[in-house]
């Protein structure tokens, strides 16, 4: 499948508030916050689109300033592409942004129970940090990872 990597734009909340509502059951971000992120927040918004421009994922990064810690803060792939190497090709292309913004270390949080996830970000070079009881607004709880962003 041929996908499209591109940088968020404000026209794109509600395309991003439909993928918000289909890939997660709980803990998804209102209207509001996806529109903070996208127009008030030190955060880069990357979308994979098909060539039909349909949203099938996006990855949120926020920066700190004074800080080359970042901080994957949300990585969402449509349920209906999953498996299909798309998390894998946006997750490749956050760590270029990443590191292109001055970044050392990407961490991230992941629930304790979604495999997928946790398999590809070890595949993808991240380890285990630190156990995140209660976590989750459904009370699972988490892993936090961190990954160095070495140049390539």
């Amino acid at each position: 499948m041929t996908v499209t990597l591109r940088e968020a734009q404000a026209k794109d909340l509600d395309a991003l508030v439909r993928l918000e509502q289909v890939a997660f059951e709980g803990d998804q971000f209102s209207r509001r916050q996806l529109w903070h992120l996208l127009n008030r927040a030190n955060a880069h918004i990357l979308l994979v689109e098909n060539a039909e421009n349909r949203l099938l994922g996006h990855g949120i990064l926020l920066f700190r300033r004074s800080s080359q810690r970042v901080r994957l803060y949300s990585f969402c792939v449509h349920p209906e592409v999953r498996g299909m190497g798309i998390g894998r090709q946006l997750l490749e292309a956050l760590e270029q942004e990443a590191r292109r913004c001055g970044g050392e270390r990407l961490v991230l949080e992941v629930r304790a129970d979604n495999r997928v996830a946790l398999a590809l970000y070890r595949r993808m070079g991240f380890t285990l940090q630190r156990w995140l009881e209660d976590y989750y607004e459904d009370g699972c709880a988490g892993w936090q990872m961190e990954k160095p962003l070495t140049a390539v």
